[in-house]
């Protein structure tokens, strides 16, 4: 069994850190501890608990324009009923990534193109999932048998364990949307189950959306059974109400100096995120803002919903215009600016935040050199 190798770091040879020299005898101890598959924890240690987090993704950004064009691409060679789903994965630019067909850490993430009068057949798993629409009309969703009709810039819901089908009606617009799933979690935990419905599509049991105009407002439905599962009853929010929530906030706050003026897509029924695993937000950068950089722990996956801009990443440059997603690793030092003077930028972005929080590990920490701003790599 080899032992984990990591670069020296000075602060390792102080009391309290594993800073044993190896000696023949020791050498041919680890041999005898592998032979029983087993190892030295001393030799692993610095390694496995490192001073602070150590990302093995790196910072990586998706074109729209070129993605777009491999998604269309995607479409006439492949049928969604034979693929189950027509998903063009986005793999972080880094060996784990790859591994772990992981677009950020534990988060996974694609792009789903779907032409007038096609369908992904209905199926259910494990895995949380959540969708952000890009371009389109007359998509939608059935989950549990819930019909929920989708726009651009719409944020939908497929939580897990729930049976769902997507679609687009006949005389709808070829559409685009960003998939976001925990699969890379669920197969660490080794809890992923996978099933396949009993027809290509589920038959709605209730007027189109019901749900979404139940509980998407202020008020709550009185009379009826109370909603008990853990993830949010709206299952769908809408870009002019998600947009118009943030224009209001914006009215009495100064917004955070680091994401401007930022919203999460929250449960109605708690406050709480949305679902149990992943978060959600909606933030605006104000014409000609240049935020403030910070880092935590989590990771989080950008698209921009209107706008164009720049974020600098670990140091590095990443332009973005409209529909270009990026990602941000865990602990990764991160700033974001609007290049336009005059109009509002919006990101949304999705995150693996409940499950920091839940493990209470959620840990933010500010940029304080330099004014709060990076040195952009050359």
């Amino acid at each position: 069994m080899a032992s984990v190798v990591s670069k020296p770091n000075p602060r390792d040879a102080q009391l309290g850190r594993s800073r044993v020299t190896d000696t023949d005898e020791l050498r041919q101890f680890y041999a005898e501890l592998g032979a029983h598959n087993a190892d030295a924890f001393w030799n692993r240690a610095n390694a496995i608990e490192p001073w602070e987090p150590q990302s093995r993704y790196n910072p990586t950004l998706w074109k729209y324009a070129e993605m777009r064009e491999l998604c269309l691409r995607a479409v006439e060679l492949v049928r969604p009923e034979d693929a189950g789903r027509r998903v063009v994965t986005l793999l972080n630019d880094s060996d784990a990534g790859r591994a772990n067909t992981a677009v950020c850490g534990w988060l996974f993430s694609g792009l789903q193109a779907m032409r007038p009068g096609e369908i992904t057949p209905a199926h259910k798993h494990t895995a949380s999932a959540h969708r952000f629409i890009m371009e389109g009309g007359g998509a939608y969703t059935v989950i549990d048998g819930h019909r929920v009709t989708l726009g651009k810039n719409d944020y939908v819901l497929t939580p897990n364990g729930c049976w769902h089908d997507h679609g687009v009606a006949a005389d709808g617009q070829l559409s685009i949307w960003q998939d976001g799933l925990d699969i890379p979690l669920m197969n660490c935990m080794e809890s992923n189950f996978y099933a396949v419905y009993d027809a290509p599509a589920q038959t709605p049991g209730f007027p189109a959306d019901d749900l979404p105009l139940s509980y998407g407002g202020a008020m709550q439905p009185d009379g009826v059974e109370a909603w008990a599962r853990p993830f949010s009853p709206t299952m769908v929010y809408r870009w002019e109400q998600v947009r118009d929530a943030i224009w209001n906030f914006a009215k009495v706050s100064s917004g955070s100096p680091f994401d401007g003026h930022i919203m999460r897509y929250s449960n109605p029924q708690t406050g709480g995120w949305a679902l149990q695993t992943m978060g959600a937000h909606m933030q605006m950068l104000k014409g000609g803002l240049h935020t403030r950089a910070h880092r935590h722990t989590g990771n989080v996956v950008y698209n921009v919903a209107q706008g164009r801009g720049y974020s600098v990443i670990g140091g590095r440059r990443f332009d973005w215009a409209e529909h270009d997603i990026f990602c941000v690793p865990a602990w990764t030092w991160h700033e974001h600016v609007n290049l336009d003077p005059s109009e509002e930028a919006f990101l949304f972005s999705f995150n693996d935040f409940p499950v920091m929080e839940a493990l209470g590990v959620r840990i933010e920490e500010a940029f304080e050199d330099n004014d709060g701003h990076q040195q952009v790599q050359a």
